[in-house]
């Protein structure tokens, strides 16, 4: 999960700067596109796959819930469809950074009410958060763009919440931010403002404000940027709504450095704060659990678990039982050693019992979630955590996966339909055989879809398992051959020999491949195999090649370092291959032994542009290179002219040819008129229909597109945090 972290900041950092440039007048008009067919548009079934950041039952309607992702958006949970229902979905490309789910509020008294503070990095090449709000519970927004930036999938992205609905009046909001302090809003988030009285001062570490919580009528404010000395303040509260102050004898030292969540037990009148050394969710090491009486002030240290020794952890979720006095829920947060648990008390904080110790897993609905292990593990990153507040065996809690959810505190289950947070980087739609798509994703490697309404039932591609993966392929003239790469637990390239159901790790890998594994390409017969290798940090190397699959490895000197290769799918000695540091086009004519340069000047300086092939056919090659437009060559990239019916292209892919034509229908996530859509070509690229609408554009979606060749009109897309979209024309 940490390298997959650090890539989806990358690429999301890549892509910021695309976020502006295409606000840039289009040069095509309205009238080179056509009516838009009617398109249907869900999700490919994987389950979850996501860091779930928070989740929160409304506390006055029954069945009601809220979830966030770090980078997925928000969802809502209906208990009488056991589903839950994306509710951001209308962000678009411009957009992408509001997908990130900082907090989330409901109001008690107005049960239709919700509001999210989105915003995903903070980091300055970000754009700034937002806050939107919803009468409906979420089915439509309004919004209000704000002058800080927030950080959805930041460090302390578990921590929370820091958007609250003040319990004297429905009308004020508060926000906490990371940078810029506390915000308060007096007309339900239309307008912001920031407050002159809080005491706090934000720091470098850019925690800031970590939770906000209502207790009886006052507010109190979680702070994440001390220092962890005796005299450092965490915790503050005003109870006028006007003035703060630092809560008197709060816990202080490593263990409380960092106020991770707060819940209030309103029957026995006591706040519990959950602690760590460090915002989570990776990094900590300390922690614990106090809970404040606060008739009389006192605090008490109710920690379940002392971490020491190798036995090291932080302390992340909790939430009271709103049925019962003194019952709390509590979770670890980043425990390797010992495994993640939820604790549980009755009296308390007296006494705890590990309900890990008796827990019961049912996977079958996502059998992923073994990670290639006979039995999945209880979890990690375990920050979100909800007691229904109708029913007290009903407890749910997130991990850096998943939902898991149990309704006798003993047999859990994945509770993730409708929540698919996936970030994928590359689809495969065979021709023939069982499964009409394969997938590679980030942090759960490779899927074999059968079906598309359902988890893949043998979960990811095992032996080896991988974390996240760098690419896969299919031999265009040999559809049982399917090579895959990634960051694995045994070897990080593998090979199947049945269309993808079944792997084997390569009998030999490069060296490079242990830490720089990056895409791969297979010859149309499967004979030949081109590896390129690129480090999570952007450096480069050779590739490599192998003409016995996999057994031995050569370098390829003349292959242009870093770039992506392209197997020729009629042709089995050619290969091709973009080089983006200099806007040239290499070839192989020898399979893959040596690559010549052939067109040059074209668009450079960005590793994210794309060279695809157009399937059955030799030399017939397409680049899409974003702003720049689309360029197609059809003599094996001797030549390349650009595609005038399209200003920018930012990935393309091929289907089943419309009915009567003789070419394959062609795929896009680009601009051909006044936004950047999903858009498809029945004639050559001559014209083009959008096919995704307003309520249908999952933020960022230039990673990969494919249709499918076998059913016309249908395509699969991949986003980073809303897992595999797949549309068919109705």
């Amino acid at each position: 999960m940490r390298a997959s972290e650090m890539s989806r900041r990358a690429v999301l950092a890549g892509t910021a700067a695309v976020a502006a440039l295409t606000s840039v007048p289009l040069l095509t008009t309205r009238a080179q596109a056509v009516e838009a067919p009617a398109y249907r548009w869900r999700n490919a079934t994987i389950g979850g796959s996501g860091f779930v950041t928070g989740v929160l039952f409304h506390p006055s309607v029954r069945g009601l819930a809220y979830a966030r992702t770090d980078i997925g958006g928000a969802y809502r949970w209906d208990d009488r469809t056991a589903r839950w229902t994306p509710l951001t979905d209308q962000l678009g490309w411009d957009d992408w950074n509001l997908l990130g789910v900082e907090a989330l509020a409901v109001d008690a008294a107005h049960a239709d009410r919700l509001y999210l503070a989105v915003g995903t990095y903070a980091q300055s090449w970000a754009g700034n958060g937002a806050i939107l709000r919803s009468e409906d519970r979420g089915a439509t927004w309004t919004r209000t763009d704000l002058a800080v930036k927030l950080g959805g999938n930041e460090d302390g992205r578990g921590a929370g919440e820091r958007l609250l609905v003040d319990p004297r009046d429905s009308d004020t909001l508060w926000l906490g931010t990371r940078h810029d302090g506390l915000l308060k809003s007096a007309d339900r988030g239309a307008t912001w403002a920031a407050v002159s009285g809080f005491p706090a001062t934000a720091s470098a570490s850019g925690q800031g404000v970590t939770f906000l919580v209502a207790v009886g009528r006052a507010v109190y404010a979680g702070w994440g940027d001390g220092d962890g000395t005796s005299t450092a303040v965490n915790l503050y509260r005003t109870a006028d709504g006007t003035t703060w102050e630092a809560v008197p004898g709060q816990p202080t030292g490593t263990s409380a450095k960092v106020p991770i969540r707060a819940a209030y037990d309103a029957r026995a009148r006591e706040l519990y704060v959950t602690y760590a050394d460090a915002p989570g969710p990776n990094g900590q090491s300390a922690g614990s659990v106090h809970k404040l009486a606060v008739a009389t002030g006192r605090w008490s240290d109710v920690t379940p678990v002392q971490p020491g020794g190798s036995d090291t952890f932080g302390y992340g979720g909790v939430a009271v039982d709103a049925r019962r006095a003194g019952t709390v829920v509590v979770a670890t947060n980043n425990r390797w050693a010992a495994v993640d648990t939820l604790y549980r008390t009755t009296d308390g904080g007296l006494t705890w019992t590990s309900l890990k110790d008796s827990a019961v897993f049912d996977v079958s609905e996502t059998p992923f979630l073994k990670w290639g292990a006979d039995q999945p593990k209880f979890g990690w990153w375990i920050q979100a955590v909800a007691v229904d507040p109708y029913d007290s065996k009903h407890v749910v809690y997130g991990t850096g996966a998943t939902l898991y959810g149990t309704r006798d505190l003993t047999h859990w289950a994945p509770r993730i339909r409708g929540l698919e947070e996936t970030s994928v980087i590359q689809l495969i739609s065979p021709p023939v055989g069982e499964a009409h798509l394969i997938s590679a994703s980030r942090d759960i490697g490779v899927m074999y879809h059968e079906r598309l309404t359902a988890s893949p039932s043998r979960g990811m591609a095992t032996n080896p398992v991988f974390g996240s993966a760098t690419g896969i392929a299919q031999a265009a003239g040999r559809p049982s051959y399917v090579v895959r790469t990634g960051w694995g637990d045994n070897g990080n390239g593998a090979h199947s020999g049945d269309g993808g159901r079944t792997w084997a790790p390569f009998a030999a890998q490069p060296s490079l491949a242990h830490d720089a594994p990056g895409p791969i390409a297979t010859s149309a017969d499967g004979g030949t195999l081109l590896w390129s290798f690129v480090h999570w940090d952007g450096t480069k190397y050779a590739a490599h090649r192998s003409a016995d699959n996999g057994a031995t490895w050569s370098e390829v000197s003349s292959f242009p370092k870093g770039a992506t290769p392209v197997a020729d799918p009629a042709d089995p000695t050619l290969f091709y291959a973009y080089d983006t540091d200099t806007g040239t086009l290499y070839a192989s004519t020898d399979s893959g032994l040596s690559f010549t340069a052939r067109a040059g000047g074209l668009p450079a300086g960005d590793s994210q542009f794309q060279l695809v092939a157009a399937p059955g056919r030799t030399g017939d090659l397409w680049l899409s290179v974003k702003w720049n437009g689309l360029y197609r060559s059809v003599d094996g990239g001797a030549s390349f002219g650009k595609v005038a019916s399209c200003w920018a292209s930012y990935t393309l892919g091929f289907g089943r040819p419309a009915p009567g034509a003789d070419y394959p229908a062609i795929y896009q996530v680009g601009s051909t008129e006044t936004i950047t859509a999903v858009y498809r070509s029945d004639d050559e690229a001559k014209t083009w229909v959008r096919i995704n609408d307003d309520q249908h554009q999952w933020g960022w979606t230039g990673q990969c597109i494919v249709g499918d060749p076998r059913v016309y009109g249908r395509v699969y897309l991949a986003t980073n945090g809303r897992g595999i979209q797949y549309g068919e024309q109705l």
